[in-house]
């Protein structure tokens, strides 16, 4: 028992270590130099301790790079197209989830897994036909064209979380309702949302997440700096020459603070989230 005791410590402590060092090397690089980034033996600490990096993306006294006015055109990408997505997502959702989980019509089941049998389409089967379609409607580099490919592709797993969630609530509430007078829309806006907000807020966060972390997709379907989200940002400086690791890892670590506060103060509803759907 000891010894499955300590086994399961050791793989515990692998994984944790796999999993932050690349965060905290990222973390530590961006407090350097270039300089001080090359040096051998390598410095577990920075040394010099350096804001430069930071101020460079913040266009504070940069003296070199001044990132400023393209990271805030970027953030603010992500972050119109995540919420947006996240929004549709979530009224998509819910409606087919109810839908699915109250009312009795036609070939319901055989939807209900063809819908959830699109998870397991690989995203680069679906990514030229998407960007012919949206290319063909005048949709490629466009907010609507990428917030349209998000929902498309997450609507699948939020509308199983949410089927989940109203599957648990009591039939006997909605009949109590109608009884009482209450149309089908009145039931599901008073009666059904209200006891399904963990389960939303859960849906919201997932999706957002995912989106903000996108890359394939807005890699095809932006061209510019007009749509591109951090992601596709980032990864274009890295081919600047002109622009340093020690720069970039700054970079990154500034696109990642917003989703992981999320993922700190929320991880509650992510967890509760992701176990929905595999139990009714």
């Amino acid at each position: 028992m000891k010894n499955r005791s300590l086994s399961r410590t050791v793989v515990i402590l692998f994984i944790f270590i796999w999993s932050l060092f690349p965060i905290y090397w990222t973390l530590n690089t961006s407090f350097m130099n270039l300089s001080s980034a090359d040096a051998r033996p390598v410095h577990w600490l920075p040394s010099p301790f350096t804001w430069a990096n930071y101020q460079s993306v913040l266009g504070i006294h940069a003296a070199g790079n001044n990132l400023w006015p393209q990271f805030a055109h970027a953030l603010g990408n992500s972050t119109i197209e995540s919420l947006s997505a996240t929004l549709l997502t979530l009224i998509v959702a819910s409606l087919a989830a109810y839908a699915f989980s109250r009312i009795d019509f036609r070939g319901k089941s055989a939807i209900f897994y063809v819908v959830l049998g699109t998870l397991a389409l690989p995203a680069y089967a679906t990514l030229i036909p998407l960007y012919r379609v949206l290319g063909q409607v005048g949709l490629v580099n466009t907010y609507t064209g990428i917030v349209l490919v998000y929902t498309s592709g997450f609507m699948p797993l939020a509308m199983w979380i949410l089927y989940s969630y109203f599957s648990t609530i009591p039939k006997e509430l909605e009949e109590a309702a109608s009884i009482d007078g209450a149309s089908r829309w009145r039931v599901f806006f008073g009666v059904i949302l209200p006891l399904a907000v963990p389960g939303l807020v859960a849906t919201a966060i997932i999706t957002f997440l995912f989106t903000w972390g996108q890359f394939l997709f807005p890699l095809v379907l932006s061209s510019g700096l007009a749509t591109e989200p951090l992601t596709i940002w980032i990864g274009t400086l890295e081919s600047l020459h002109v622009v340093s690791y020690t720069l970039l890892s700054a970079v990154g670590i500034m696109a990642i603070i917003i989703p992981a506060l999320i993922v700190v103060f929320l991880n509650r509803y992510i967890i509760r989230g992701m176990t929905a759907g595999s139990f009714r």
